[in-house]
């Protein structure tokens, strides 16, 4: 690949061509807001403007909504050799396409499994897809050279290729990613007219539940009308089992013990259903889960503690799985839990303690 043209240049489509142009390939950039575009461009990630002739790719990052007929314009002017977009829906563009009488032999449609509460050139960068998934959905009309195309560039923005039924694909995002946010904004809406000192107990549970929440609503209401329907199907099984979860908590209030009982089942159904799932999530490097322990260290926040722990667990010769900062409320300070293999927790321990840090038991 020696040329890319990139329609739409937000989030993804910037981190696209900062990858590409970071790696020689020359990239030019267009939007319908040529702001946008030149800044862009002013970040390094190509030129804001139309190439002399036809490139090799064409990447086309644009609301769900307007990809078919930002793709179809790209084909009809013979911008390129090879189309793709980067929608975080498959099947209905492809279908818009072929309604639109498009040749799709030089098209294949693929999504990007990375991105940011932030959206615009600006949050862009060019390691966003560094080790994400990437997906691909060739149909049985593409053509080899455009897989081949679309493999390099995974390849070039160091992501890790999936190839996926698009209608399977769009079943999948509605799971593990577009059901997630809507479940993390319908949290996040029960804090905005919550009482001040409910508000202010907020620990590491509900940010971790709410952070999405803090995503573009027209970024999102973009995304969700181009899957309604396996959001809905996701949802609707959700909300039956809130039906049953809220049956089973009336149930622990009442007076009569065999309805406690069941209560508590109920609730210890959903909760074992809930370790299950967790479990099938994959763990670090995409490997199975694996089992940590925490040890949970009391740190200041100033300058330099971060990377104090972190040169005392190496001394240690503890290697930290994972990380996470649980901040003290009112307080200059914290738990850094550091994650671990259980035979490393006494060593790790002993060492932190060697050397002043405060170990909460």
């Amino acid at each position: 690949m020696r040329s890319a043209l990139v329609i739409g240049t937000g989030l993804i489509g910037t981190s696209a061509a900062l990858a590409l142009h970071a790696r020689g390939v020359q990239v030019f950039l267009e939007d319908h807001d040529p702001d946008q575009a030149r800044t862009a461009a002013a970040l390094g990630a190509g030129i804001a403007e139309p190439p002399p002739g036809p490139v090799d790719l064409v990447i086309v990052a644009v609301p769900p909504a307007h990809v078919a007929a930002a793709l179809a314009d790209a084909i009809r002017r013979g911008a390129a050799r090879a189309y793709l977009d980067v929608a975080s829906v498959k099947g209905g563009p492809r279908r818009q396409l072929e309604a639109l009488g498009c040749d799709l032999s030089c098209y294949l449609g693929t999504h990007p499994m990375a991105g940011k509460e932030r959206s615009g050139p600006l949050a862009a960068t060019a390691d966003l897809f560094e080790g994400r998934p990437w997906v691909l959905t060739p149909g049985k009309d593409g053509d080899t050279e455009v897989l081949n195309l679309a493999l390099e560039l995974v390849a070039l923005c160091r992501a890790v290729p999936v190839v996926m039924d698009a209608d399977a694909h769009d079943r999948a995002v509605a799971l593990v990613s577009h059901t997630p946010q809507l479940v993390s904004s319908l949290v996040a809406a029960r804090l905005e007219g919550a009482d001040e000192t409910a508000v202010r107990l907020c620990g590491q549970g509900v940010r971790d539940v709410t952070r999405i929440a803090a995503s573009d609503p027209g970024m999102w209401i973009d995304i969700l009308s181009a899957n309604p329907g396996p959001v809905a199907e996701v949802l609707s099984e959700v909300a039956a089992d809130l039906d049953e979860t809220v049956r089973a908590l009336r149930a622990l209030e009442a007076a009569d013990e065999e309805k406690r009982a069941d209560g508590a089942g109920g609730i210890e159904d959903v909760l074992r259903r809930g370790n299950a799932g967790r479990e099938r999530v994959p763990g670090k490097h995409g490997a199975a889960p694996a089992v940590y322990e925490n040890v949970a260290v009391h740190i200041g926040d100033q300058p330099g503690e971060l990377a104090r722990i972190f040169a005392d667990a190496g001394r240690a010769g503890v290697n930290i799985e994972d990380v996470r900062i649980e901040h003290a409320t009112g307080q200059q300070a914290g738990f850094i839990q550091l994650m671990v293999e259980p035979a490393a927790v006494p060593v790790l321990t002993a060492e932190l303690r060697e050397r002043g840090w405060s170990i909460r038991q």
